[in-house]
């Protein structure tokens, strides 16, 4: 199964934000996308997720144009995990890991007993069982990125878009989610997600889009697209790489 854009024109109705803009991602795969603030890549999973529409071009899933399918049917194959999430009422992190069930059900349905034991894997999957109980709003904006990521995971999905996983996490939980994101794709799932971290990308992705002023710099296997002149165009900003002879790794810095 893929998740593809053509030809994408992306935008708000004031502007365009990207033009010209082909990407795609297939089941067992992980992407990342890299580029610097107001680049266009939110607007872009935006796009591909059917959240806005593209100002030309087609967005389509498993050869078919996203918009000929229902919202419930879309949501059992994407989910999609925002950069940042302000809760409003003050559901349990169990309630809130449920509320991705609802793509399999009715949205007013009481939760079944396989709802919540596929609730209770996932939380522990992502070592926070022990919150299960915890009003979402008491608790810290890493644990709610990580109960975030527990309720796409609970969706059951093909494909799961990210927006920054990262961004409210310790080094600790970094870690934790670029293993989960590459053991996704081990289980069959196409994962999506930006970064501004290319150390990032080179750990858990396959390939890379580096997208710069809503256009594409560069795209493919991650050893051919993430290098020094790459990122120091995609940037602009100097870039030192650091080269691990015995492991085979590099890693970059700022310059």
């Amino acid at each position: 199964m893929i998740l593809e854009g053509q030809n994408l024109t992306i935008g708000y109705s004031d502007r365009v934000v990207g033009r010209d803009l082909d990407v795609a991602l297939a089941t067992g795969e992980v992407l990342a996308l890299l580029g610097p603030n107001g680049g266009g890549k939110t607007t872009l999973l935006k796009t591909l997720l059917g959240l806005l529409a593209p100002k030309s071009g087609e967005v389509r899933l498993d050869g078919k144009p996203l918009g000929r399918y229902a919202d419930r049917e879309r949501a059992r194959l994407v989910a999609y995990v925002p950069q940042s999430h302000s809760a409003t009422f003050a559901f349990t992190v169990e309630t809130v890991v449920l509320m991705g069930r609802t793509a399999h059900g009715s949205l007013f349905s009481r939760p079944t007993a396989a709802d919540r034991a596929i609730a209770v894997r996932v939380l522990e999957r992502f070592g926070i069982g022990h919150l299960s109980e915890r009003p979402y709003t008491e608790i810290s904006g890493g644990e709610r990125q990580l109960a975030l990521l527990a309720r796409a995971l609970a969706q059951e999905p093909q494909f799961i878009v990210l927006d920054e996983p990262t961004a409210s996490l310790d080094f600790g939980n970094q870690g934790k989610v670029m293993r989960e994101i590459r053991a996704l794709a081990g289980a069959g799932h196409g994962v999506l997600f930006t970064t501004h971290d290319p150390n990032h990308a080179m750990r858990a992705a396959d390939r890379a889009f580096l997208l710069r002023d809503g256009g594409r710099v560069a795209e493919g296997a991650i050893g051919s697209v993430l290098n020094r002149p790459q990122l120091e165009a995609l940037y602009g900003a100097p870039v030192e790489t650091i080269t691990d002879q015995a492991a085979g790794k590099i890693a970059f810095l700022p310059g």
